[in-house]
Order: structure tokens, then C-alpha cells, then sequence
């Protein structure tokens, strides 16, 4: 028996196309254990083409319930071919992260099949300082980036000793509360917990009409909500090809707090203030700043999920808030106090609606920016917002699988038509990870990125007095 795809995974599938892929991704750096034999990389991948069972969310294909009409159905894969999802690359000559950056633009560039379950994992070696990497992708119907990045984390371990250790889309776990085998498509209990939702959802919706209302107050009257009513058109709002462009580097936690601590702000706040400069500069350098500032969607988790219930039962539970960037102030202390306030604010506003009330005001808020789009009146009516930019909380301590250290993680988003580009951070032991993925031709040269956020860090020590 196949079970319905919930509405807020089916615009995902709805809203892809081959110039809109719509999977979220990470990318993982390892340093082989001490111990590593030769051909290590290659027994890991090897290990992972013989893994039996596979975990349920990862044997999941959309199909219509009737074909070519009727609702979006999960089906289940029950002879998935592993050898398709599960690959093993090489870098070319020298072997440099660039090269690393390359691949991961081309592959995240291409759409899943549909005829399969939505998710790749390659296995990359071949850089020069002997690293290798774990590239993963899965669909935006399956898993919000969040849980995506949760995922990747089931696989590893603060006990650098640890073996046998599996692959996230293994049923078998090292955390015993997490299932195996195929999803269980019991009626009466699916029944169940639906009429449940409903109830709970009919109690929510008497409040809705009402947290709408203050949200388009608070939008009008130029407040942090999650809700926008138009932001300045830029080069990010344009229609995309499907080719991609990722480019990553990490910023340690340490001097990131510092600023937050000495500016009274949060290490939020900061993130977004390094967006917010480093993309003004960037504009800059095309002549294409806009007077007033960029305007960000900011998503937000609800609630916090284990790694248990993701991989179980995946799908999205993100809300999200809008956030102006002050981009139209050269002075980094001052953006860093408007992001702050405008963050603090937001806080105030979601804390007065249930999850459920964040969650449908965020579809209404994202709806213009997949709307609008798709039936081509984004070339009259201003963008919603200019960009996505998110924040994942990661490990504290370093994470090791079967051995090889994780170095580094970095997450790989989704750019869509009207906005091309996307930044998703992610922080890792002592560092904070930056994955910025976008159109390479609506983005040009999207690394020089890298270098103003490196600025922006400098100019942000400087005017917290730190330097």
C-alpha cells in the first residue's frame, strides 16, 4: 500500500524541473584512520553496495496514485539497485579542493530520476593531501536540509575506535531506536494519527486568520516576519539554467563568538551580517547594488527532530522569517545591530504562534517565490525575498566514521528561478562551514564570495574592537 505524500513535499516535486533540481546535499571531508590498509576508500565503498537492508525513507519513489492523475504517492523500491545509487569517483590531477568544488557543481547539477529512489551517495578520492570525500544528495520531498544534515550525522561517532559503522542509508544503525526493513503501511494506525492531525489542525486554524493578520502588520511595517511583501529586484532574481557553481570554506567558532560577544549579538546574527557584507561588496563589484537592502528568507527547524524520527518517516517541518540584510549601510557594526534587532524581533513573533501557525506561515510566504516563477510573473512583480539563507547547528566535538576523521562539512542547497543563489552554513567542532551553491550564469565568479565573507570577518573584528 502506497501512502500520500504530505502537501508541503509535493510542491517540491511539483515545482522541479531540469533548470530547478530540487535536492538538498552535503558534502564530507575524511582523514583515513592511521591504521587505514591500502584500498581503504575502495573497501568502504565496496561495503556499502553489499548493505541489506536499506533504510526505509531511502527506499521511497514518487508515483501518482492513478497514473498521470490522482494524488502524489510514496511507493517503495523492493529490488533497489544500489550499484545506481551508491558511486565511486576520482579527482583529476592535481586534486585540489577546486577540483573537489567542480565535481560537486556538475553532480549537483544533475536531477534524480524519478523511476528511482530520490538519492545518490558518491564516495571521491583522489585529493592531494590523501583527504577523501562523501558527496550525498536526496530530495527536498523527502528531507527539509536540516534533517538532511541530521542524516549525514547518523553515520558517525565521537569514538574515533568505533568500526563497523554504517552508512546513512543503512537500516542497520548503531542507535537502537531506529528501525529496519520497509516502511509499514498499516492502515487503521495511519487512520489514526490522520484524524489526530486533523483535529489538531481544526483547533490550530480558528487562530490562523488572526497570527496572518499581525504577520502582514509586522511585514508593513518593515519588521522582521514570515511574511514578505517585496524585496529590491537584483542579479540573484532572474530566471536559472540547471548548470550549478558551489563553492565552500570555513570560518572558526572561536573568533565568530568573539564578535558576538563583544556586539551583544548572537553567532546568528554574525553569520548573517558576514552574508550581508560580503554580498553587498560582491554586488558592488558588479555595479549591481541595490539601494535598498537585500531581504533573506531564514528558515527555521520545528521542533528539533531526533535522527531516529528523520530517517524513519523523513519529510519538512521548517519555518522560516524574513530578515533585511542591510546591505544599504557600509558600515558592518551598524548591519550587524539591524540584523540583530530585526532577528530579536522575529524571535518575539514566532514565540506567540504554535508550530503548526509558523509552519502554514511559512508556506505562505514561500509560495509568491515558487508562484510567481512558474507562471511568469516574476518579470512585473517584485521577489519576495532576494535569497535563502540558513544556519544548521552540527557537532560539537570531532566526528569520525569507522576511523577517518571528519575534517570538514559543508551543505549543498537548492538555488531556484528567482533566486539563484543560496548560502547554508553549517557548524562543525571549532568551525563554521560555508556551502554557497548558485546559477553559473546568474552568479559569475560566485567564489569571489569566499574571499568578501573573509573580509566581512575582519571588518567585524575590527569594529567589536578584537583586532
Amino acid at each position: 500500500m502506497s501512502t500520500v505524500i504530505d502537501p508541503n513535499s509535493v510542491v517540491f516535486l511539483m515545482a522541479e524541473s531540469r533548470n530547478q533540481p530540487m535536492h538538498v546535499g552535503g558534502l564530507q571531508l575524511f582523514e583515513a584512520p592511521p591504521d587505514a590498509a591500502p584500498g581503504f576508500i575502495r573497501a568502504a565503498y565496496e561495503r556499502a553496495l553489499a548493505t541489506d537492508p536499506v533504510s526505509p525513507l531511502f527506499l521511497r519513489r514518487p508515483q501518482r496514485l492513478i497514473p498521470g492523475v490522482g494524488p502524489w504517492t510514496w511507493g517503495v523500491d523492493a529490488d533497489i539497485d544500489l550499484e545506481h545509487h551508491v558511486r565511486h569517483s576520482a579527482l583529476p590531477q592535481p586534486g585540489r579542493i577546486r577540483e573537489l568544488l567542480a565535481l560537486v557543481s556538475r553532480l549537483h547539477s544533475v536531477v534524480l530520476s524519478r523511476d528511482r529512489p530520490l538519492w545518490e551517495t558518491h564516495v571521491i578520492e583522489g585529493l592531494a593531501d590523501g583527504r577523501f570525500a562523501i558527496y550525498t544528495k536526496l530530495h527536498h520531498s523527502l528531507v527539509d536540509g536540516i534533517s538532511a544534515m541530521k542524516l549525514l550525522q547518523r553515520s558517525l561517532s565521537p569514538d574515533p575506535d568505533e568500526r563497523d559503522m554504517p552508512f546513512p542509508f543503512e537500516a542497520r544503525s548503531r542507535h537502537p531506536t531506529l528501525g529496519s526493513g520497509t516502511p509499514t503501511p498499516a492502515a487503521t494506525p495511519d487512520l489514526v494519527r490522520a484524524a489526530r492531525s486533523g483535529l489538531a489542525m481544526t483547533a490550530e486554524a480558528a487562530g490562523l486568520p488572526a497570527a496572518v493578520l499581525r504577520t502582514l502588520n509586522r511585514s508593513a511595517r518593515g519588521e522582521a516576519a514570515a511574511i514578505s511583501l517585496g524585496a529590491p529586484r537584483s542579479p540573484f532574481n532572474v530566471p536559472i539554467t540547471g548548470a550549478r557553481r558551489f563553492a565552500a570554506d570555513s570560518w572558526s567558532l572561536e573568533r565568530l563568538r568573539a564578535i558576538a560577544a563583544a556586539s551583544g549579538t548572537t553567532l546568528n546574527d554574525v553569520v548573517l551580517a558576514m552574508c550581508g557584507g560580503a554580498l553587498r561588496h560582491y554586488l558592488l563589484d558588479l555595479g549591481a547594488l541595490p539601494d535598498a537592502s537585500l531581504v533573506s528568507m531564514v528558515p527555521v527547524g520545528l521542533p528539533a527532530r531526533s535522527a531516529a524520527s528523520v530517517a524513519r518517516h523523513g519529510g519538512n517541518a521548517v519555518g522560516s522569517v524574513i530578515v533585511k540584510l542591510a546591505t544599504d549601510t557600509d558600515d558592518p557594526a551598524e548591519r550587524l545591530a539591524s540584523i540583530s534587532a530585526s532577528m530579536r524581533s522575529s524571535k518575539e513573533a514566532l514565540g506567540a504562534m504554535s508550530p503548526m501557525q509558523i509552519l502554514a506561515m511559512s508556506a505562505i510566504g514561500m509560495a509568491p517565490a515558487l508562484a510567481l516563477p512558474a507562471l511568469g510573473l516574476d518579470r512585473f512583480v517584485p521577489p519576495p525575498f532576494n535569497l535563502v539563507i540558513s544556519n544548521v547547528p552540527g557537532a560539537d566535538a570531532p566526528q569520525y566514521f569507522n576511523g577517518a576523521r571528519m575534517t570538514d562539512i559543508y551543505p549543498v542547497s537548492i538555488p531556484f528561478r528567482g533566486n539563484a543563489l543560496n548560502i547554508t552554513c553549517n557548524s562543525y567542532a571549532d568551525a563554521m562551514g560555508f556551502g554557497l551553491i548558485g546559477c553559473r550564469r546568474a552568479v559569475p565568479s560566485l567564489q569571489r564570495i569566499l574571499t568578501h565573507l573573509d573580509q566581512e570577518v575582519k571588518a567585524l573584528e575590527n569594529a567589536a574592537g578584537l583586532s
